[in-house]
């Protein structure tokens, strides 16, 4: 073994001892950062696992695909374009052999309706204080970005045992299966693969859409994107959505941000306009395209994280990702030092894909179920005097009403009403109801808190203590080891039967506890410490092609320049009366006074 190999591995156990006994998250806020760095490194190196593509297949189209994303996510690798495409298989961070789902009826057990009345039934909201309702609003937008497992199956459904005395309107509870992946052979042997219908790169897709037909009917004039004389999506689009899917999860705040974000495209394209008249509609299209994704990934980055881990080493470390050690301002200033991502940040950086074909995981997936984030109540008010609109219940804002609520209300006083309320933490007991009973725009009624825990064990995650053992960390032998929480480790250890083993990944996460200034846990961060820098790091986009001839100039300039705050003003100046002084558009913004 070379000697800087041995130094690596030394950095690498001293980091992993000082994380297990200590906790990064008690260290010094810059040993903390140098332990988390190294934490990355052997996550980086023991887990990420390839399923190999699936069936996508990748067709250069048009060549404007080699310098710009194309619909579907082909040839952003150039050298395996079928990479992250719309239809590639989901990878997975733990190994292959580990993804086995478990057989019936022991897949079933405990009852995943028990988990969800006994365990996670909000009683009354245990608020993220200090952040905001666009928290969780925000999720959900990128997340539809991120990764879809398309329509479930009708077809031969989950029977699910309901718990003695339970309401439900059918016994037992079904719940779909997951769409199965179309090249996925069980006679050649292997763990079941699903894929994706969405890209897995981080490419505006929620906004621009996943396939050409519907990313030239959202196209407008100019290389704009269609909005109504009133600044909304248009009808004729919202129409067009098949309610039975994905769509069928909208509502008023995924709204919001869907307008908001398209506004922001026309704001660019009008930008570009001024600066480069030369360009066509589609190479104006294309470059605001490239430049609104790069802004909504670094809000997520060095805002909404930060809002939703706001412990000072995390903090720090997220504005690393983006800026790099040396800082916004001496990036900002004298441009990249360095190639590496620690001094310089990662845009710009060499494309790595770290020896696996970048993909995202199932393991990304189940970790970023975090419904606690959505309050049940709202309350509306008017931006110009704070007064109330309305009180209105979840369901009165969902996909079915988006529109009739948007029209009512106005995109002003939404947002505002969205900055007062606090968001909920991602914990036991605090799963919106209005979810837990939730009637879709096609007529069916479903418990999603408990299909979330059947989507994670139908899909091969392991539970929560395997899941920390293959992350390389201290799995708890007790409830009480598990949870701070003395009543909370009852009613674990009655719902799972005494058997700690068992306890799903999500109920885990959900128990144990947080670091400081965290709204969701410790082990799902450990995947985000690995993925959301994946995101960034293996995309071209974002690195190598992370430059003028791809941005212009000025559209670089627009990504360093702007942040959520900026974006809202740009569209919204009258929400100026309760921003004046709000630097994260994610923390709790101001009351107008009457």
């Amino acid at each position: 073994m070379s000697k800087q190999r041995l130094m690596h591995r030394v950095r690498v156990l001293l980091a992993q001892f000082l994380d297990n006994k200590v906790g990064w998250d008690k260290l010094p806020t810059l040993l903390g950062i140098l332990t988390l760095v190294e934490v990355r490194k052997r996550l980086r190196e023991e887990n990420l696992f390839d399923t190999g593509f699936g069936p996508a297949e990748a067709e250069l189209a048009d060549a404007r695909w080699l310098r710009a994303r194309s619909p579907n996510g082909t040839y952003n690798d150039l050298d395996e374009p079928a990479m992250g495409a719309r239809g590639v298989r989901f990878g997975r961070n733990i190994p292959l052999e580990k993804t086995y789902p478990q057989p019936e009826p022991a897949i079933l057990k405990p009852s995943p309706r028990l988990v969800s009345t006994r365990l996670l039934t909000r009683e009354r909201l245990i608020p993220a204080r200090g952040a905001n309702a666009l928290v969780a609003a925000w999720l959900q937008f990128e997340v539809h970005d991120w990764f879809s497992h398309g329509k479930n199956i009708p077809d031969n459904p989950w029977s699910v045992p309901l718990p003695e005395g339970d309401r439900w309107n059918h016994d037992p509870m079904e719940i779909q299966r997951t769409r199965p992946d179309p090249s996925y052979d069980p006679t050649v042997g292997g763990p079941p693969t699903y894929v994706s219908d969405d890209s897995h790169w981080w490419d505006g897709s929620q906004i621009y859409g996943s396939d050409p037909k519907a990313v030239e009917a959202r196209r407008g004039e100019g290389g704009k994107l269609r909005l109504d004389d009133h600044g909304l999506i248009p009808a004729d689009l919202e129409k067009s959505l098949d309610l039975t899917g994905v769509a069928g999860n909208a509502w008023l705040g995924l709204a919001v941000l869907h307008v908001l974000f398209s506004r922001e495209h026309n704001a660019i394209v009008e930008m570009l306009h001024k600066t480069h008249p030369e360009l066509s509609d589609d190479d104006t299209f294309d470059k605001a395209r490239l430049i609104n994704a790069a802004l909504m990934a670094k809000i997520h980055t060095v805002e909404w994280t930060p809002a939703v881990v706001s412990h000072p080493t995390t903090q720090r470390a997220m504005k690393i990702n983006w800026w790099g050690l040396v800082g916004e301002r001496v990036t900002r200033q004298f441009g990249r030092l360095s190639s590496s991502e620690l001094v310089s940040g990662i845009p710009g950086s060499p494309t790595n894909h770290n020896g696996v074909p970048y993909s995202l995981t199932e393991e990304f997936v189940a970790v970023y179920r975090m419904h606690p984030l959505l309050p049940d109540d709202y309350t509306f008010r008017r931006v110009t005097d704070n007064s109330v609109l309305a009180d209105l219940r979840f369901p009165d804002l969902d996909a079915l009403h988006t529109r009739q609520r948007l029209e009512e209300f106005g995109m002003a006083n939404a947002l505002y009403s969205f900055g007062l309320i606090n968001p909920g933490i991602v914990c036991l007991h605090n799963y919106p109801q209005s979810l837990q009973h939730f009637e879709k725009p096609d007529g069916t009624t479903i418990d999603l808190a408990a299909t979330d825990v059947m989507r994670i064990r139908e899909r091969g995650v392991p539970r929560y203590n395997d899941f920390r053992r293959l992350l390389g960390m201290k799995a708890p032998t007790t409830f009480e080891e598990l949870t701070p929480n003395s009543e909370w480790a009852r009613e674990l250890r009655e719902v799972y039967d005494g058997d700690i083993e068992s306890v799903d990944l999500m109920v885990g996460n959900y128990a144990e506890r947080f670091p400081k200034g965290f709204a969701f846990s410790d082990t799902a961060f450990r995947i985000f410490i690995l993925m959301a820098s994946r995101r960034l790091k293996s995309d071209r986009f974002f690195t190598t092609d992370y430059r003028p001839a791809r941005y212009t100039e000025e559209g670089l300039q627009w990504v360093a320049d702007n942040t959520l705050v900026s974006v809202l003003l740009r569209h919204f100046p009258e929400l100026s009366l309760s921003l004046d002084k709000v630097e994260n558009g994610f923390h709790a913004w101001q009351p107008v006074d009457r």
